[in-house]
C-alpha cells in the first residue's frame, strides 16, 4: 500500500452523523461535537468556517473542506457572527444556553434548520479516528483545509448531495462509504495545490527511488530492513537511497522504519490485548525488551504505560 491508503486506515464514517443544515442569515452554529475530523460542504448559498485560533476560511457554492478538531469552531454567515446553535455529538442541537432543540428543528431525515427556505444548506459529516497511524496524516493538515468547487466536484459529492435526506435501505452504510471516498478525494485535491505544503511522505511517492523504497516499508515493516537491503530491493547503491529518501521524505529511511514500526505497535497496544512480545515480532523487532527501549525512546514511555493511559 502507499502511504497515505496506510495513513487513512484509522479514518473511518462510522455511523457518522452526516446531514444538512438549512439556515438563513443571520445565523451562527457552534461545533462542539468533538470529532477528530470533520467534512463539510455547500450546497447552496455560502458559509464561513471561523476557528477559535485561526484565521476564518469562506466556503462558495460546492466547496469542500475538511476541519480538524476535536477543538470547537463555528460555522456562519459571516465571520464575527455570534452562534446561536450548538451542534454535539450525534447531531443533538442545543440553545447556547443549553436546551435541546433537536426534535423542534428537525425538518425530515438527516435535515435540521427553522424552514426548508433558507438560503444557506451546508452538508456535514464526522470521521472517527481510531489509529495512532494516523496522526502522521493529521500532522500534515491545516486547521481548515479547502477545495474550490473546480477541484473538489465529482461523481462523489453528487451522490452525497442527494443522499443526504434520503431515508431508505441501507441509507448509513450508503453514506458511510460516501464519505470516506469523499475524504480521500479532498484530500489529494488538497495536496496538489500549490499552498497545501505537501508532506514527504505523500510527495515521495512518485519519486523513482524514494517512492518504492517507502512502499516496500509500509508494505512489510517487519522486515529487517537495512540501508543495504532497501537499497537493493529499489535498485541503487546505498548513498543513492540515503540521499533520494532524506530529500524527499525528510528522513533519513531507518529513522522513518523507526517511527513507522512504533505507531503500528501503539495501534495494536491500544486495540489488541496481544502480549509485548507479539507485538514485537509483528513490528519487526527481536524481543519486547528492543520494542520497550524503542518506544520509550519515540514516545517518551514503556509501551506498558502507554497502553494503561490508551485504556483508561
Amino acid at each position: 500500500m502507499d502511504p497515505l491508503a496506510d495513513l487513512l486506515d484509522g479514518v473511518r464514517a462510522r455511523t457518522a452523523a452526516f446531514c444538512q443544515a438549512v439556515l438563513d442569515p443571520p445565523w451562527g452554529l457552534r461545533i462542539a461535537d468533538g470529532a477528530a475530523l470533520a467534512f463539510a460542504t455547500v450546497l447552496q448559498g455560502e458559509a464561513w468556517v471561523v476557528p477559535d485560533d485561526g484565521e476564518p476560511v469562506h466556503m462558495d457554492r460546492g466547496d469542500v473542506a475538511i476541519v480538524k478538531g476535536p477543538a470547537p469552531y463555528t460555522v456562519a454567515h459571516e465571520p464575527g457572527a455570534v452562534p446561536d446553535l450548538v451542534v454535539h455529538a450525534d447531531n443533538r442541537l442545543t440553545t447556547t444556553d443549553g436546551a435541546d432543540v433537536t426534535d423542534m428543528l428537525r425538518l425530515g431525515p438527516r435535515t435540521a434548520g427553522r424552514s426548508m427556505d433558507g438560503s444557506a444548506i451546508v452538508a456535514s459529516g464526522t470521521y472517527q479516528v481510531t489509529s495512532e497511524v494516523t496522526g502522521k496524516l493529521l500532522d500534515a493538515l491545516p486547521t481548515v483545509l479547502l477545495v474550490p468547487a473546480a477541484e473538489a466536484q465529482g461523481p462523489v459529492m453528487e451522490l452525497l448531495a442527494a443522499e443526504v435526506g434520503r431515508d431508505g435501505p441501507g441509507q448509513q452504510v450508503v453514506l458511510d462509504r460516501l464519505l470516506d471516498i469523499a475524504l480521500v478525494a479532498t484530500l489529494r485535491a488538497w495536496f496538489e495545490r500549490s499552498e497545501a505544503r505537501t508532506p514527504g511522505w505523500y510527495g515521495a511517492h512518485s519519486d523513482p527511488v524514494a517512492g518504492p523504497a517507502l512502499r516496500l516499508l509500509h508494505d512489510d515493516p517487519a522486515h529487517p530492513w537495512t540501508v543495504a537491503t532497501l537499497a537493493a530491493k529499489v535498485g541503487c547503491s546505498r548513498a543513492a537511497l540515503a540521499r533520494r529518501f532524506a530529500g524527499s521524505v525528510g528522513e533519513p529511511p531507518m529513522s522513518y522504519l523507526t517511527g513507522w514500526r512504533i505507531a503500528l505497535a501503539a495501534d495494536l497496544l491500544r486495540s489488541s490485548d496481544r502480549t509485548l512480545e507479539s507485538i514485537a515480532h509483528q513490528v519487526g523487532y527481536a524481543n519486547a525488551f528492543a520494542l520497550s527501549v524503542a518506544f520509550k525512546r519515540v514516545r517518551g514511555l514503556s509501551p506498558t504505560h502507554f497502553r494503561t493511559r490508551a485504556l483508561d
